[in-house]
């Protein structure tokens, strides 16, 4: 039972790779989901963070079907007030913190730099980088009293190599890589390890509300010849909050079908 009793926090749980990876830390699939690869049984209790009420409520609700604890706490991670009060949630309720899943992020719309906005650089800047600062600022300040936590930023393929029509993004998932590295190093003796999962095209709701040329496209960048789907980001997520990587930290799991490897 490798995160027998284990509690989990996860930001963006409202959809996507976040509710994917909420189920597969109760062990609840769905759809698509139930392709999932069990590392072992996984029975943590989890929290579910995001803006939207009732799509954070369906998670949980999918989670309680299957007979797991969870709960859903609305909070907007660019606040300092708001990140805070969920992770004060989170010991109210469970009694401790010991895995968090900062996952909430925003890709941005106009791919032209000279055309970006002061507005899209802060809201970027904000939702991608501040909002993981802030997270990990309060999980971590837990973690050190219980002396152990692990803690997944989601960066993106973007997040080490270039996409030229997303400078603003590339830029935000490069500084979540870095500071990731500068925070496991800086706790690594502390018993906290911390590290990224970065994805490139994922089968979300916003992949599929795309054109077929778009998908198709999108999918034929990846050697393997398609896109990812969100159970297997939540496998990697999993795979870096438990013990079998106790040794791991301050690394970036590519999982992108190897993308970046071009």
């Amino acid at each position: 039972m490798i995160l027998q009793d284990k509690v989990a926090l996860v930001t963006g749980g409202t959809s996507g790779i976040g509710r994917a990876t909420a189920l597969a830390f109760a062990q609840r699939s769905e759809g698509k989901l139930n392709e999932v690869i069990a590392y072992a049984q996984q029975q943590a209790k989890v929290m579910v963070v995001g803006r939207r009420i009732d799509e954070g409520e369906e998670t949980v609700r999918l989670i309680k079907e299957a007979g797991k604890e969870a709960i859903s706490v609305q909070a907007d991670v660019t606040q300092e007030a708001d990140v805070k009060a969920m992770v004060d949630k989170a010991f109210d309720v469970f009694g401790r913190l010991d895995i968090a899943f900062n996952n909430t992020g925003t890709v941005g719309e106009n791919p032209s730099l000279i055309e970006q906005t002061e507005a899209e650089y802060d809201r970027t800047m904000n939702v991608n980088v501040k909002g993981v600062w802030l997270s990990m600022k309060y999980e971590i300040a837990q973690m050190l009293k219980q002396g152990s936590g692990a803690i997944v930023n989601t960066s993106s393929g973007a997040g080490v190599v270039a996409v030229p029509t997303q400078s603003l993004y590339t830029a935000s998932k490069h500084a979540i890589v870095g500071l990731t590295k500068a925070a496991a190093l800086q706790y690594a003796k502390a018993g906290i390890r911390i590290n990224v999962v970065a994805p490139r095209s994922i089968e979300t709701d916003m992949f599929e509300a795309a054109q077929d040329e778009v998908k198709a496209y999108l999918a034929g960048l990846h050697p393997i010849g398609r896109a990812g789907t969100p159970l297997e980001v939540a496998n990697a997520v999993l795979f870096l909050s438990s013990e079998m990587a106790s040794f791991v930290t301050g690394e970036t799991l590519m999982v992108d079908g190897g993308y970046v490897a071009q």
